[in-house]
């Protein structure tokens, strides 16, 4: 009789699978997850880590791949397992992981974007709304500069919880959960640096990490978007759109700096591609040369730590996941912030 008895795992499992997947189906279901249990749920996970100097959703990701992976060579030889048994053994356990993410952090990708939240009108690029928008960004850019040349975390910290407790309300962002976030390390900076990446969010535990590598003038903006994803921020142009809010509201000179610059290479970018190439030249020469060189040079340095096969690999595991995530357009998200920034200052126009 007992044999028969369905297992309470696989009970448990079997509904938290249905309640994910209802949630990412019933907008209603995402609104209630994003707005009411993620700020409890993160409250907790990050105050949990935030017991443990190192970051342990690294090592955690880390121990899981080489488990999934070591664990039917180890169970064949050592326990002589049937491979159907190993394979389902595996198989629940990437489950339960999968249920993790979501529950933990992942829902939120099922949340209202930027524009919903707000109820800021999203605003169609114009040649005229463009221009206008660059020419602004180029001279607050130009008035901020500032050499940077060490990291004050403590500071960084105490202005970027500040400044999102003053947006909250007003911009669709949760408040941080404890005044004082811990941010960490990653554990595997020098490999993190080889796929060019500067942050993440570790969703399984609700802690932000950061690239061992990061330079000064890297460090407020990154230190503000990997923040804004713990606040329930998933679209990568959301947060890039929060760490520029965040950063060029500061006081602080440096931070202020960071901000204008880190999005820099997007507004470049889109000008490249939407006006003629005469007066994106004009526009071009107008930034001063002090922060031409820096983008040079922190291009470069990046570029020196950037392998380009094992990047690849990265940006196409993460553009299939981003797709995956209702983040339509992948990698290229992140440089849609020029659209949130452009729609913003129109709203605040009117």
């Amino acid at each position: 009789m007992m044999k028969n008895k369905p297992n309470v795992r696989y009970l448990a499992l079997g509904a938290l699978l249905i309640l994910v997947w209802l949630t990412q189906w019933i907008p209603a279901l995402a609104t209630i997850y994003s707005q009411t249990i993620y700020p409890l749920i993160s409250y907790v996970l990050s105050f949990f880590s935030g017991l443990f100097p190192f970051a342990i959703g690294d090592l955690f990701i880390f121990l899981s791949i080489t488990g999934v992976i070591v664990y039917p060579f180890y169970a064949r030889l050592r326990k002589k397992l049937p491979w159907k048994k190993i394979l389902l053994r595996d198989g629940e356990y990437l489950l339960w992981i999968y249920v993790w993410f979501y529950l933990a952090w992942g829902l939120n990708y099922s949340q209202k974007n930027f524009y919903q939240r707000t109820e800021i009108p999203y605003t169609a690029y114009t040649p005229e709304i463009f221009q206008e928008f660059v020419d602004d960004y180029i001279t607050q850019l130009n008035r901020s500069y500032t050499p940077v040349n060490s990291i004050n975390q403590d500071l960084i910290r105490e202005e970027t919880v500040r400044i999102y407790h003053q947006l909250s309300d007003s911009l669709g962002v949760h408040r941080p959960p404890h005044e004082h976030p811990r941010v960490k390390t990653m554990l595997f900076t020098p490999f993190i640096s080889m796929v060019g990446v500067t942050g993440s969010m570790g969703p399984f535990f609700c802690e932000f990490t950061l690239n061992g590598d990061l330079l000064p003038v890297n460090y407020p903006t990154t230190y503000a978007h990997e923040l804004a994803h713990l606040l329930g921020i998933t679209s990568e142009a959301e947060a890039n759109f929060y760490a520029y809010q965040v950063c060029t509201r500061s006081e602080a000179m440096g931070i202020r700096f960071s901000g204008y610059f880190s999005i820099l290479g997007h507004v470049l970018g889109n000008a490249q591609r939407l006006l003629p190439e005469e007066e994106y030249t004009r526009l071009f020469k107008r930034i001063r040369p002090e922060i031409i060189e820096l983008a040079k040079n922190n291009q470069a340095y990046w570029a020196a730590k950037y392998s380009p096969v094992v990047g690849a690999v990265q940006d196409w595991i993460y553009d299939l996941y981003l797709k995956g995530n209702k983040i339509e357009s992948g990698r290229q998200n992140y440089s849609e912030v020029v659209g949130l920034l452009i729609s913003y200052q129109e709203w605040k126009k009117k």
